[in-house]
């Protein structure tokens, strides 16, 4: 099976599917055809949004690429806690001059829609994020000709992955820049996250499916390390972020490098799911408060992100970045593959070299 993956790009290298318009067709364009396996993010896209952007994919580029979904979201918000937080952001509503959004505005983000799109128009791989589909899903995306793989954040979440059918399992360490993947949102949990090169050791233990590491992967010495410890290739997402072909807001590709934006911290302040983003003013203010309450967090605070991001303001923008977002740099997606792969191939001449002068 990890053959059956890595033999679809030509280096170990996926571009992490990053939602809210990052993932557009042309950086997952210049990343398949440099070699490695670029994605399509359908995360708060329409079923249609998400099948007009596969067929502008496959016009741009005839190499394998990915699509990603959302799984939808079991309702346990608490009402009360994500009204509370409302009357919290109301100063906030003032100051950008517009309205909260609707908390209530869906919670499956259009699954069975675009798993119909992705049935009837079959693409090399499918991807999926904050929980596991059944196994039926699975296997019909399977019959389709489709590769699939789902996140973990833990080694128990990796056996359901493999108990459902996966084809692999996308290990994601609490490094990794934006939404944890966990398959429960469970706040008791906060904090707990495991690291990476941890989290694959375990996964390899407890599962036989290939693994695709992620979370914090800046650089081809850490693909390395991260294919020694078992892992079949690298999903690395806020290293393309910074790529003139990514659709990010030029205020967040700015910020992964901006002095003033110094770390990252986990956060529910803007969508109620942990996720990991640059420390702003948003995020200080409202971090401590957010209740756990995902997608209806994520609605109510849109408007606001929107307002922040057309007036230039990155103190309100969700900035989602991996721990290693300092080392961005601002190439070409397609030179940036070809880079890493070149830091990879110098990272295994070494460790071939010493090991052979023990």
């Amino acid at each position: 099976m990890s053959s059956a993956l890595t033999d679809l790009f030509p280096f170990p290298i996926v571009q992490a599917p990053m939602a809210g318009g990052v993932s557009v067709p042309h950086l997952a364009q210049a990343v398949s055809e440099a070699g490695g396996l670029g994605f399509l993010a359908a995360g708060y896209k329409t079923a249609d949004g998400m099948y007009q952007e596969i067929k502008q994919l496959r016009g741009l580029t005839t190499k394998p690429f990915g699509v990603n979904l959302f799984m939808p979201q079991p309702e346990y918000a608490d009402k009360a806690a994500v009204d509370v937080y409302a009357h919290q952001l109301a100063g906030e509503a003032a100051w950008y001059d517009t309205e909260l959004g609707d908390p209530d505005s869906g919670r499956d983000d259009g699954y069975e829609a675009k798993l119909a799109v992705l049935l009837d128009n079959p693409v090399p791989v499918v991807s999926f994020h904050f929980g596991v589909p059944s196994s039926d899903v699975l296997e019909s995306l399977r019959r389709a000709g489709t590769f699939t793989l789902v996140t973990a954040t833990t080694a128990d979440e990796a056996l359901a992955v493999e108990r459902a059918g996966a084809d692999a399992v996308i290990a994601q360490g609490v490094e990794a820049g934006g939404h944890q993947g966990t398959h429960r949102d469970n706040p008791e949990t906060d904090g707990t996250g495991i690291g990476l090169l941890s989290l694959i050791a375990q996964i390899r233990e407890a599962v036989g499916l290939p693994i695709v590491a992620a979370g914090g992967i800046m650089r081809g010495s850490q693909i390395a390390a991260a294919l020694a410890a078992g892992a079949s290739a690298a999903q690395l997402g806020t290293a393309f972020l910074a790529t003139p072909e990514s659709g990010a807001n030029a205020l967040h590709k700015q910020a992964l490098t901006n002095p003033l934006f110094a770390r990252t911290e986990l956060t529910r302040a803007f969508s109620g799911r942990p996720a990991r983003g640059l420390v702003n003013r948003f995020l200080r203010e409202h971090g401590p408060y957010a209740p756990a309450a995902y997608p209806e967090v994520h609605h109510l605070t849109s408007p606001l992100r929107k307002k922040a991001a057309s007036s230039g303001d990155p103190q309100g923008l969700a900035l989602w970045a991996g721990q290693g977002h300092r080392m961005a740099r601002e190439l070409p997606a397609g030179q940036l593959v070809e880079v890493l792969a070149a830091e990879l191939d110098a990272a295994r001449t070494a460790l071939s070299a010493n090991g052979g002068q023990r």
